[in-house]
């Protein structure tokens, strides 16, 4: 027994000192290492906190050694003591070779490299092997909450020549637990169903409820309380509270039951309304932004709305940081709250510097001159805000940021980061119709020459109806104050014929000169003049250019061939709001103008025309947006011409059908066919031919549904739209005698023909769209179908397009 005590006591001395160590102190003469491979000498030494020459004891080995294991070098350290010399025998942690992940479907590797990354485990990095069971569990507790209980992560690792490791993380995900049934308990003013239709969870719904989101999610649940409770404070239930959530996991843990606990509470009413603060003397101004009195129930959500527009208002003041804070006073007697916001605008914030970032193409003079917030001058949210509309409504930028750095309590920076999408565009476009069969078109221009906001076009084109050249420069900042210039030389040679119009060959060339003037932020005025000749020949005449013909046969020349050489003046006025130049989200764009020949022309006639677009988000962030556009125009001659009134040129005709009008018809096919006398040469019989002729007015209407394109990368997101339409519209010639031609026997296409005179042969299509802002500018893609048509109509199922102006 004695025995066994004095050896008890002899290790318990023992073990209180190094293997080969003494407790007395003792000077280092020599510090060595042994094992050493990777670590260096001197990053070892480096670690030590004693030195050769140092008087050391036993409790400053032990810091020694627990410092080498701090540096994260070593695995394991072992000391020995020969005379006044110590010697440290290291084992050092292995160097991961390669990480490999198996079977992880709910995580991508980004995910989870970066998630190892932070717990200091990549590739070339030592591996600290005690960290491996902490990250496989916060693994599996993310697997938890997105309601994979059963889901494990295995860790293996694997030894390697030359003190390496490769890891391996195996996952077992399982299934997402289903969520049988969700119980609200304590409810009484609004029933389970009213509540449950208003959460993203639900129930586990049969096969005919595909889309019922019944995996559970502990964010989703999350967020679905605060959904709960928010429509309780947004109906007056002020002392509404949750008292807790429960879920309940089924033995088999493929399922969970969810119980909420609630306590409503009674209906509040508002009581007073109360500003403390400086309120800078606009106390009127900002009572006015309270969009509920007393009396009312109370909303938490009119609170929010309170305080953000107290802040947007002191915002605009040139106050970029105002603290806006709500205390309300309940009285549960009476039922009722006193709303006090304390308001402290802070002080009014100067811009000292403006940056600019991410334009490699772009230079900076022309995003400055598009800025309204200028520096040196008072920090005003709202020019903040129409800066960014103006930067995206370029069409330079697919995105753009503006944010403010604070520098002190009255001076701030300010940092725009634009990311630039293609401005210029190869302009081609490849059709497919039923009947047509295939149609090219090609052209170059570019709408921020050298980075300039110059738009600059040298567009030659040949197709199977055209072939012509045209050149032009717009500059919108002719001036400092945004009073643009431009000019055009072009030259075109159409055959209407090819190009499912009545036949004749139009020769055009010309030039025009324009400028554009800025009313205000969203107004502006244009104007142009030009000269321009057209030579008409090849001409197959028809019975609705005759009064025309009647007009002008003395101008034919012996070969058939006349050439009118007109000038004339153009004015436009445009109020744009939208967000973006190009897929816009929200605003509207108006455009009004019109065009007329000078008195002296060959030609005297007048066009009108009036587009309007309307953008209307759905969701806030414009994923889902509607889109309604309409357009109408009319033309008509003025004055007479050797005794007869004039005509509107049957070359300046409106047609409809094909892209941007109404899409499922072949472009230029809606509208009044030609008519022909008989072949008898009689006058009491007449044909209709195949080809459309035009009109002098027209309209037409455009419905759109614009969202996401699903499984789309997010990085796209902001080049792609997709769309459901229904588009509508006709063309017809006020100038038509239907009580003529109605009187007259039909021989040929006799179902083609109908009132032209007049609106009422409407044509309807319906189909989807796809736009992408593509390295070679836009690409769409458009499927649509007929559904209203008339006899002679001819469809387009398919049309792709690049390089559209929209």
């Amino acid at each position: 027994m004695i025995n066994r005590h004095l050896f008890i006591i002899a290790f318990i001395i023992s073990s209180c000192f190094s293997l080969s160590v003494a407790a007395e102190k003792f000077t280092i003469s020599d510090l060595q290492f042994k094992g050493l491979q990777r670590v260096t000498l001197g990053a070892a030494l480096l670690s030590l906190p004693i030195r050769e020459g140092d008087t050391v004891d036993d409790y400053d080995l032990s810091k020694a050694v627990k410092k080498l294991y701090a540096s994260g070098h070593f695995d394991a350290i072992e000391l020995y003591k020969e005379g006044d010399v110590l010697i440290f025998k290291v084992e050092e942690r292995p160097t991961i070779s390669n990480i490999d992940l198996v079977d992880n479907n709910k995580l991508t590797e980004e995910q989870i490299l970066d998630s190892l990354k932070a717990s200091s485990i990549q590739v070339g990095e030592t591996l600290d092997r005690t960290t491996l069971a902490g990250i496989a569990k916060s693994l599996e507790d993310f697997y938890h909450s997105v309601g994979k209980y059963s889901a494990q992560v295995d860790t293996k690792v694997t030894n390697l020549p030359r003190n390496r490791v490769s890891l391996q993380f195996v996952f077992h995900e399982g299934l997402t637990a289903k969520i049988e049934q969700i119980n609200i308990v304590g409810n009484t003013i609004y029933s389970d169903e009213h509540l449950l239709k208003r959460l993203t969870l639900s129930d586990s719904g049969g096969w005919w409820d595909f889309f019922a989101d019944d995996n559970y999610q502990k964010q989703k649940l999350a967020g679905d309380l605060e959904v709960i409770k928010s429509y309780y404070l947004d109906r007056g239930y002020i002392r509404f509270a949750i008292d807790e959530a429960q879920v309940a996991l089924t033995p088999n843990r493929k399922g969970v039951y969810v119980t909420v606990n609630i306590k409503e509470g009674d209906i509040y009413k508002v009581a007073d309304v109360k500003f403390i603060g400086n309120l800078l003397g606009k106390d009127d101004d900002i009572a006015s932004l309270i969009p509920f009195k007393k009396g009312d129930v109370y909303s938490a959500s009119e609170i929010s709305f309170a305080e953000q527009s107290i802040s947007k208002y002191f915002g605009r003041l040139g106050y970029a940081y105002p603290e806006i804070t709500t205390y309300p006073e309940i009285d549960d007697e009476t039922k009722t709250v006193a709303v006090n916001f304390s308001v402290e605008p802070g002080q009014r914030g100067y811009v000292r510097h403006i940056n600019i970032s991410g334009n490699t193409v772009t230079k900076d003079v022309v995003l400055r001159r598009e800025l309204r917030q200028m520096e040196g001058g008072w920090l005003s949210s709202e020019k903040i805000e129409l800066s960014k509309t103006r930067l995206n409504r370029l069409g330079f930028f697919s995105k753009v940021d503006i944010e403010t750095e604070r520098l002190s309590d009255d001076l701030v920076d300010v940092a725009i980061k634009v990311e630039e999408q293609p401005s210029g565009s190869f302009n081609a476009g490849v059709g497919f119709g039923t009947e047509s069969g295939l149609s090219l078109t090609a052209g170059v221009q570019q709408n921020n020459f050298l980075g300039s906001g110059d738009k600059v076009a040298i567009e030659a084109k040949k197709n199977e109806y055209s072939i012509g050249v045209n050149l032009s420069y717009t500059t919108p900042y002719l001036t400092k104050d945004g009073v643009s210039g431009g000019g055009r030389i072009y030259y075109d040679k159409f055959t209407a014929g090819d190009a499912n119009i009545v036949d004749y060959t139009n020769t055009t060339y010309g030039l025009r000169l324009s400028s554009g003037f800025p009313v205000n932020e969203t107004n502006r005025l244009g104007f142009s003049i030009g000269w321009e000749n057209n030579g008409i020949s090849q001409l197959k005449s028809y019975e609705q250019i005759s009064k025309f013909w009647s007009i002008y046969s003395s101008e034919l020349d012996s070969d058939g061939t006349v050439n009118f050489q007109n000038f004339d003046f153009t004015a436009r006025w445009t109020r744009n709001t939208l967000d973006k130049g190009q897929l816009a989200t929200q605003g509207m764009k108006h455009t009004l103008g019109g065009k007329v020949t000078i008195p002296g022309s060959d030609l005297q006639y007048f066009k009108v025309n009036y587009d309007f677009s309307n953008y209307q988000r759905i969701t806030e962030d414009g994923d889902w947006t509607t889109l309604v556009r309409f357009s109408a125009a009319y033309g008509n001659g003025y004055g007479t011409h050797k005794g007869q009134d004039q005509v509107l040129p049957f070359f300046e005709n409106y047609f409809v059908g094909g892209y941007r009008t109404i899409r499922g018809f072949e472009s230029n096919t809606v509208g009044p066919r030609a008519i022909y006398k008989g072949s008898d040469g009689g006058n009491s019989s007449i044909v209709a031919s195949n080809s459309a002729v035009g009109g002098n007015a027209k309209y037409t209407i455009s419905g759109e549904i614009i969202y996401p394109l699903p499984f789309l990368d997010e990085a796209y997101t902001r080049q792609v739209r997709s769309s459901i339409f229904v588009d509508a519209g006709e063309v017809w010639d006020t100038e038509y005698d239907h009580s003529y031609y109605s009187q007259l026997s039909c021989s040929y296409n006799c179902d083609y023909l109908g009132d032209y005179s007049k609106p009422g042969r409407i044509r309807v299509s319906a189909g989807t769209q796809l736009t992408w802002i593509s390295p070679m500018g836009p690409l769409i893609f458009t499927l649509a179908k007929p559904i209203k048509e008339y006899k002679g109509d001819v469809s387009t199922i398919f049309s792709f397009n690049i390089g559209e102006t929209f």
